[in-house]
């Protein structure tokens, strides 16, 4: 693992910033740290195209200390008209080197350790996907994918988020659990994680859901009790674009999503919409 040193500053976390909004541009423009110690988690859904998703990291790296990032769905969409093409695995991994070359930690690299106040802790970005598990108990991944049609509630995924060369994203879904469990079995002993994934890690904070049926696409119970297997100090998540705080068998859950305009406009939130995640307010 990778240690870096910080004496102060704080370690902050946005979501879902979907700049192909105009409005959302202009506040990924507004972005700005504290202190020269501030770390930005981006938990994902920066945007559809890979050039813009580049465009984006490469500002916030030029403004915060570090930048960790971890994919969300609408990053692995191919679109037709994005000039780059790839598909599943291969897309995520050319935005992996896309990141590496612009300095900005992935989930594929070293896990860096915050030390500055609230810590140490190991920041761990999951790449995990979903495997339609968070479903009413009683249903089928058939019954619910059904029930999800006939309502009109299904994820633009099914149409441009491609798996190959896994045969299904519930497959990769699995194939990524697997090596991000053997990798936060190789942390390094006794520091506790702030665990950084797009979806939430448990169904739990699906169930305030507008439409139930959307859960199918928000995470695996594989991972339903990682965040104290994997001695969580926080959990920071987006997707839902419900930006709240929770508590979770006493650890902290933090869905920090910007979201689309005409969501964000409802919150009516004063100032940055980053979100501390350490140190702890009140603290």
């Amino acid at each position: 693992m990778t240690a870096i040193e910080r004496t102060g500053g704080r370690l902050l976390a946005i979501s879902d910033l979907h700049i192909a909004h105009e409005e959302n541009r202009k506040v990924l423009d507004g972005l700005l740290p504290d202190s020269d110690d501030d770390w930005l988690l981006v938990a994902g859904d920066v945007g559809e195209f890979a050039a813009d998703v580049e465009w984006a990291l490469r500002l916030l790296k030029e403004r915060f200390s570090t930048v960790v990032w971890t994919p969300g769905n609408h990053e692995l969409w191919t679109l037709r008209d994005d000039p780059v093409q790839l598909r599943g695995e291969a897309r995520y991994r050319h935005l992996v080197e896309m990141c590496r070359r612009i300095g900005v930690i992935t989930p594929e690299d070293p896990y860096p350790v915050w030390t500055g106040p609230g810590g140490p802790v190991t920041v761990a970005p999951l790449f995990l996907l979903y495997d339609y598990s968070f479903r009413p108990a009683g249903l089928s991944q058939r019954e619910a994918m059904e029930w999800a049609h006939e309502t009109g509630v299904v994820c633009t995924d099914e149409f441009f988020l491609h798996p190959d060369p896994h045969p299904s994203r519930e497959a990769w879904c699995r194939a990524r659990v697997e090596e991000t469990e053997r990798r936060l079995a190789a942390r390094t002993p006794g520091i506790p994680t702030v665990l950084v994934n797009h979806f939430p890690l448990n169904a739990e904070p699906t169930r305030v859901l507008r439409h139930p049926q959307f859960a199918q696409w928000c995470g695996t119970e594989l991972t339903r009790d990682w965040h104290l297997r994997h001695d969580a100090r926080a959990v920071v998540y987006g997707h839902l674009h419900i930006p709240r705080t929770t508590w979770h068998d006493g650890i902290r859950f933090e869905e920090v999503s910007l979201g689309y305009p005409r969501e964000w406009r409802r919150w009516d939130r004063p100032g940055s919409p980053l979100r501390t995640v350490l140190p702890i307010r009140g603290a």
